[in-house]
């Protein structure tokens, strides 16, 4: 595994593929070779640095034209033998032999550093191979925006433009039959891509994982619509969203040594519909459509800024941090406090306080209910109650003070 020049920097994906990593990829070769590294990439993520080792070199010449490209010319797997997440709390610790292997790859192609280009999982891995000494350098990566100490995630932006765009194809059918279309889209433990999506394609209906809901209030919604005279709804469900009594929607049973895959609650959601409102409903499930295709301008941008600045992390030797994006720079934190929690919609966010007021339901309020106008309510019993305590006998008075200074 010799090669000619020493100073080398490693890069590899793993997990689920989203538009914006071969711009990473690019990011890097074209960054480190104008500082005088070589590149090269692993296959397969983590897989590749393991007996048998598979690599390949990275220059300008294999990484030109990839910029608008979708998927990984590396390659990447979400199993294996580095799985190290089963569940959002659920770790579990690398074989010690494995993490010897990746170490003596990374002594004997001399490398600088290692770039690993994943999700919460994938980072997790990363975190682990640092803690063993491996110059580890971590790029967030996920559709689903779930990854803390960054505002976006490329691949995020992606995602909702394809969301956004089947809820634009679906509104004219709805509107032209009379239907109720429910569209299921990803986001397992958060609803991002809900929540935007069903913002931007004009959704009627969002269910989140965050936000409790019930088929009252979401048929209360399908109801107040058609007495408007609008006898179409659209319905945004996200997979990870979960039914009223709790239980969340699987294609599989309970795995043990990995994530459980998620669906099948559109369907769950469409025929409910049907059984209480007798609307004729139909169920469209997104599913990898929202993986695939060229990314959008926006993850071009910040997939390219997190190459480059993955390889200035690898430069300074900041090794055990994940760059990130905090508007408007971009930034690197330590990827041990990334990976602590997820980033989840918050209920009581702007975004959704704005989505509330235009009077898009989450299923856990009747349709009339107003954001702004709860809080109008809210304030008024907060000054009543933080008004000044004024003694009974010196009430008069103050009273004519107040009128004499008017």
């Amino acid at each position: 595994m010799s090669m000619k020049r020493e100073k080398r920097i490693g890069i590899l994906t793993s997990g689920g593929d989203c538009p914006g990593l071969n711009a990473v990829i690019r990011g890097v070769v074209k960054s480190a070779t104008r500082l005088g590294y070589d590149v090269v990439g692993f296959l397969r993520g983590f897989e590749g640095l393991v007996d048998p080792v598979t690599y390949m070199p990275l220059s300008y010449k294999n990484t030109s034209g990839i910029l608008n490209q979708g998927g990984t010319i590396l390659g990447s797997t979400n199993k294996g033998r580095f799985a190290a997440t089963i569940g959002v709390d659920q770790r579990v610790e690398l074989d010690p032999e494995l993490v010897a292997e990746v170490r003596t790859t990374c002594e004997q192609l001399s490398l600088s550093g290692l770039i690993c280009v994943g999700g919460d999982g994938s980072l997790t891995i990363g975190q682990e191979l640092y803690r063993h000494g491996v110059p580890v350098v971590g790029v967030p990566k996920t559709i689903d925006n779930d990854l803390s100490c960054t505002a976006f995630t490329f691949g995020f932006d992606s995602a909702v433009t394809a969301a956004t765009d089947a809820l634009d194809r679906l509104h004219t059918t709805a509107a032209s039959h009379e239907r109720v279309m429910v569209l299921e889209v990803m986001g397992r433990h958060a609803g991002w891509i809900a929540l935007h999506a069903g913002i931007a394609g004009g959704g009627d209906v969002i269910l989140l994982p965050e936000i409790p809901w019930t088929f009252d209030h979401l048929c209360q919604k399908i109801l107040e619509r058609e007495r408007q005279g609008k006898k179409f709804t659209l319905v945004v469900v996200a997979e990870g969203a979960e039914l009223p009594d709790g239980r969340m929607v699987t294609r599989e049973s309970q795995q043990s040594d990995r994530q459980t895959r998620l669906g099948g609650i559109g369907e769950v959601v469409g025929r409910e519909i049907e059984h209480r409102l007798g609307r004729e409903t139909r169920v469209v499930v997104l599913g990898h459509l929202q993986r695939g295709g060229p990314p959008t301008t926006f993850d071009r941008v910040l997939a390219t800024q997190f190459g480059a600045h993955a390889v200035r992390l690898v430069v300074e030797r900041r090794f055990g941090e994940m760059v990130c994006y905090r508007p408007p720079v971009i930034d690197a934190v330590p990827i041990a406090e990334a990976v602590m929690e997820l980033s989840r919609v918050d209920p009581d966010g702007s975004t959704v306080q704005a989505a509330r007021a235009l009077g898009i339901s989450f299923g856990d309020q009747p349709p009339a209910w107003h954001p702004f106008q709860a809080q109008t309510a809210e304030a008024t019993r907060d000054d009543a109650v933080v008004a000044p305590d004024v003694p009974v006998e010196h009430r008069d008075a103050v009273t004519a003070e107040v009128v004499a200074a008017g």
